[in-house]
């Protein structure tokens, strides 16, 4: 789970680095939360109280059937 609290609307000197953050936790299947409410939420879900299998992405394959 990543919890990153940012400011959209304002002009961020390190822009790059969270676009690559956010583009790193969608690709893993990583849950974010990006504001109070949403942190809140997946903090207090039942499910944090639960297993969870995790699936490893292929991206050999991906990158196999594009070329």
């Amino acid at each position: 789970m990543l919890i990153f609290f940012w400011d959209p609307f304002e002009p961020q000197p390190h822009d790059p680095d969270i676009k690559a953050l956010l583009r790193v936790a969608a690709v893993w299947n990583i849950p974010v939360a990006c504001n109070e409410c949403s942190a809140d939420y997946l903090l207090s879900s039942p499910l944090m109280e639960q297993a969870h299998e995790y699936r490893v992405p292929d991206y050999e394959a991906y990158l196999a059937a594009r070329r």
